[in-house]
């Protein structure tokens, strides 16, 4: 069982949700995060002040599969992502120790779906 974290661009979200969808992957946490990488911040004006935006905004997605899952959630979510600018994310994927389904009591790879 491995866990994806994924960092993207708000924008894409819908994309990589239809992507991951059309390739069997339904469940995951979507959060709002931000951060900064290589796409770095901006200046803005605002009322006649400059102002450094450091953070940027992006959206975490968390999701759990199992291993056979791995490489073809990663695959949607750069399909779904990808534009070849700066800021497109990042993927991480993580061992997954345990994973318990509250409402059945199963456990490990059943649990994860």
């Amino acid at each position: 069982m491995k866990l994806v974290i994924a960092y993207i661009q708000p924008a894409a979200l819908h994309k990589v949700k239809q992507a991951l969808t059309d390739v069997g992957v339904g469940r995951m946490s979507v959060a709002n995060a931000q951060g900064v990488g290589q796409q770095g911040g901006y200046t803005e004006s605002y009322r006649g002040a400059d102002l450094e935006i450091v953070l940027r905004k992006k959206v975490r997605l968390e999701i759990a599969v199992n291993d056979d899952f791995v490489e073809r959630t990663k695959e949607a979510i750069i399909e779904g992502a990808r534009t070849g600018n700066f800021g497109d994310g990042v993927i991480f994927v993580v061992e997954l120790a345990a994973c318990y389904r509250i409402r059945t009591g199963e456990s490990g790879s059943p649990a994860v779906g």
